[in-house]
């Protein structure tokens, strides 16, 4: 029996097996699918363009862990990046600047003398007074850039003194936050009882008096006794300490909110019907399904970290002469407005930058790490 070859035929007999020696070409399925079904779609460059982006974007989604997408989050988000690339640039050339500054320039005649002889590792260093060259306008001169404040202290190198000062108290301030809010918080929320109902209650008295007056009057009413005992930098050290007492509760309440979510999902009872642990628990399951929101609040108090030491410091009760802090040189800078007006202008700009620089990076970290957004 002479077997019918039409396209139709051999369509008809490949359902049943037929057809089975067909090769798979392009022009073979579209005679056999007819010009309605057999038609491939052209493969323009668009089009497999579009099919690669979709193909990758699942294969990434698939192997990236929530942290590793959250800061691919963070690197395409270009506002951001570029004010984390200057607020590295700033903090790397407040601690790094300072080794290369006070090495480069002549040697001057100068100092609280002003007869005697001054290296560079003298006239760039943030203390030294030089009352020959008192209230300086900035200038091409390698000697002082910048220009001096009033008493002939070069202006950069105390910028730079100024920052490290800014940076070391945002530091310490959110290592006390993260770590007593952390640690409270997380107590409180999983275990809950007189923890949780204390931390209400000092949370409660932390809202009704604010945290910058209680840094002011630690600073006010302390401030000489922590200077007597250690130094210049007890100030500094009791500055962060209030301003870290102040803040805490805040972070605590954060992670306490966060922990009475997560004690109740599926995955926490499944690990106690196996019988893990509370610490286990706690350690495997809360405490990295805490990072997002930590990490979150910790960049965006650094921004009131900063401002709330410029402005202890402007207030006189912060870091004394001859430190340097952004809010002592304004300070210092105020009276001497109509004789150099530069001396207000460098570390208000350099401390505005600073404050937006964090704050759009704080915005950028918590677009990124909201578990809500996709890629």
């Amino acid at each position: 029996m002479k077997i019918d070859e039409t396209p139709d035929s051999m369509q008809s007999l490949d359902t049943v097996g037929a057809g089975g020696g067909l090769s798979s070409t392009p022009e073979t399925i579209n005679a056999v699918g007819g010009p309605e079904r057999g038609t491939l779609p052209e493969a323009s460059p668009e089009f497999l363009e579009r099919q690669a982006s979709t193909f990758e974007a699942v294969t990434e989604g698939q192997s990236l862990s929530p942290v590793q997408a959250s800061l691919r989050r963070l690197g395409r988000d270009r506002r951001a990046m570029f004010f984390l690339a200057v607020t590295l640039m700033i903090i790397v050339t407040a601690y790094v600047g300072p080794l290369v500054y006070t090495r480069i320039g002549p040697n001057i005649t100068g100092g609280v003398t002003g007869t005697g002889t001054l290296t560079p590792m003298d006239y760039h260093n943030y203390t030294q007074v030089d009352i020959a060259r008192q209230d300086e306008y900035p200038s091409f001169s390698i000697i002082h850039p910048l220009g001096t404040d009033g008493i002939g202290r070069d202006i950069l190198a105390r910028l730079m003194a100024g920052v490290n000062v800014s940076i070391e108290v945002a530091i310490l301030v959110e290592i006390l936050d993260v770590g007593l809010g952390l640690t409270i918080g997380m107590l409180a929320g999983y275990y809950g009882g007189w923890l949780a109902t204390f931390l209400d209650r000092f949370t409660d008295i932390m809202f009704a008096f604010p945290g910058l007056l209680f840094a002011i009057l630690a600073a006010a009413t302390l401030g000489p006794t922590f200077q007597n005992r250690f130094g210049l930098p007890g100030r500094l050290i009791l500055v962060s300490l209030a301003l870290g007492i102040a803040v805490w509760p805040f972070m605590a309440r954060l992670v306490r909110g966060q922990t009475l979510q997560l004690r109740e999902q599926q995955f926490i009872e499944a690990a106690r019907t196996v019988g893990t642990s509370n610490f286990q628990i706690i350690m495997r399951h809360i405490v990295p399904n805490l990072f997002n929101i930590v990490v979150v609040a910790a960049v965006l108090d650094m921004v009131g970290t900063i401002v709330s030491e410029a402005v202890i410091s402007l207030l006189g009760l912060g870091v004394q002469p001859p430190g340097s802090s952004l809010g002592l040189m304004i300070n210092d800078a105020i009276s001497q407005i109509y004789i150099n007006p530069w001396e207000v202008v460098f570390p208000t700009l350099v401390l505005t930058i600073l404050v937006l620089s964090f704050s759009f990076v704080g915005d950028g970290v918590q677009d990124a790490f909201n578990p809500r957004t996709k890629d």
